[in-house]
């Protein structure tokens, strides 16, 4: 495989109110719609054969209105790619994250919580990350490939991908919703 390139969906309406959704499934805003029209755009050029996305709502969407604009006929729904289980966070306001996380990493503004009731962990999905990865370059190794997920679980994909430790992948530069993430082997 030539490259992986890995977006996250565009915004749903938890997003634009500042609400944690991990498994909560979201339909894509307006806005949403056109984060995905505008990296359908994007990407138009980049030779991709098939895309790979997340059962959830906003990241299916996000795939489906990408494959029709650069008429890409293969999209497999991933159970994998899932964003990352929030546990007693799920549905809560991002600013109350400290009131129920016993730690915290703070990234580009953004606070990743690390422990708190119920949540998957990140050396978890880190080793989901890295089983999505060795499956999709084992199945799939002729041009390149599109994975649309979450966040949480994109940034881990990117530090699978370059052997990175789970705490090195969290401390990367966000991962908004019009990010393109390429994964280039060397």
């Amino acid at each position: 495989m030539a490259k992986i390139y890995i977006i996250r969906h565009g915004q749903d309406a938890d997003n634009s109110s500042g609400i944690l959704n991990g498994h909560r499934d979201m339909q894509l805003t307006d806005l949403g719609r056109q984060q995905a029209g505008e990296m359908a755009k994007k990407l138009k050029d980049a030779n991709i054969q098939v895309i790979y996305t997340s059962p959830l709502i906003r990241a299916s969407e996000t795939a489906s209105i990408i494959s029709r604009m650069i008429n890409i006929n293969k999209v497999v729904t991933c159970n994998q790619l899932i964003e990352r289980n929030f546990g007693i966070l799920t549905g809560k306001l991002t600013i109350d994250i400290p009131k129920y996380a016993n730690k915290i990493i703070v990234s580009d503004d953004v606070q990743y919580f690390i422990e708190a009731d119920g949540i998957e962990d990140f050396p978890s999905l880190y080793v989901r990350a890295s089983k999505v990865l060795e499956r999709i370059m084992l199945h799939h190794f002729d041009g390149n490939a599109l994975i649309v997920c979450h966040g949480d679980i994109g940034k881990m994909l990117r530090a699978a991908f370059y052997n990175w430790s789970w705490e090195e992948g969290l401390l990367t530069s966000d991962f908004k919703h019009n990010d393109i993430i390429e994964l280039i082997n060397e």
